[in-house]
């Protein structure tokens, strides 16, 4: 490998080829911008990769599972090869754990994996890998619990969609590169405890749909009900928190609150993140044509 430097920035190429542009990143890695190096390489399942990982990450053998083992930070993962664009990241979630706020976030990033040093990510991908690299992840409205399969991609127009199940596509970021290398990063965050990499072409997806994501605040909202001890809304500390807000996840807010600080500031009162849309915490019970719950 021969070193070629330029104002401002780091070149690497290989004898008899053309130089490669190599960015540095504050948090140690590098970004390639060469969307044609990944693009040669021959494709492979995709895998977790081996270093480039949270604190509280375990890895098995094959590395298509990852399981965090305590507290609900330090999750995150890296796909081990830039997924195409299209390609869709197909994982199932294995275990949930109850008792935290918020679960997983997917999405893709710059960062080449094999240039990040494990020490130097931060605890969550939602906002502070995001606000530290070229990082776009989302927590998935509604959520995914165990057994859930999820899947999810970049669109042509640069889109980051997924689906859960056999749900309705959800489209959770837009202005996405579409040119350079990414690779995929998710995080095994709050209830969810364990991840597994799946085929892209697995069919055993269950048929539980998520519901609607609104977009408005309801004509005539519910009430909230009181709270009960330590579920109170961070806000007003009277109301049910009974909220979750996209795309950072948080949920300590009832829905009075919550509705009323997206039209205000659309800015989460606890990590300051902009808000996108207001869902519920719990799906709704599902009815059967009576009108009784299921």
């Amino acid at each position: 490998m021969i070193p070629a430097h330029s104002k401002g920035r780091l070149e690497t190429r290989e004898p008899g080829s053309a130089p490669q542009t190599v960015l540095p990143d504050p948090m140690g890695a590098q970004l390639c911008s060469q969307a044609g190096a990944a693009a040669r390489k021959p494709r492979e399942p995709l895998r977790f990769h081996a270093e480039a990982r949270g604190a509280q990450v375990r890895l098995g053998p094959a590395r298509s599972t990852a399981r965090r083992l305590a507290t609900f930070h330090d999750g995150i993962v890296f796909s081990q090869r830039p997924v195409r664009r299209g390609e869709r990241v197909a994982l199932r979630v294995l275990s949930h754990e109850r008792g935290w706020s918020g679960g997983l976030r997917v999405g893709f990033t710059r960062l080449d994996p094999a240039r990040v040093r494990p020490r130097s990510l931060p605890p969550f991908v939602c906002p502070d890998l995001e606000l530290r690299s070229p990082t776009w992840a989302a927590v998935l409205p509604g959520g995914a619990r165990a057994g859930d399969v999820v899947r999810f991609w970049l669109s042509r127009r640069g889109r980051l969609c997924a689906r859960v199940n056999a749900g309705p596509r959800l489209r959770l970021r837009e202005g996405l590169p579409t040119r350079a290398p990414l690779w995929a990063v998710m995080d095994v965050y709050g209830t969810t405890k364990a991840i597994e990499l799946l085929d892209p072409s697995h069919s055993a997806v269950p048929t539980a749909s998520p519901w609607a994501l609104p977009l408005e605040p309801p004509s005539d909202p519910p009430s909230d009900p009181e709270a009960p001890a330590g579920q109170e809304c961070a806000v007003c500390l009277h109301h049910a928190a009974n909220t979750c807000l996209v795309p950072c996840g948080h949920t300590h807010l009832c829905s009075c609150c919550a509705w009323r600080v997206f039209g205000d500031t659309a800015r989460c009162p606890l990590c300051r993140w902009e808000i996108e849309a207001v869902v519920p915490a719990c799906p709704p019970a599902l009815r059967t044509e009576a009108g009784l719950p299921v």
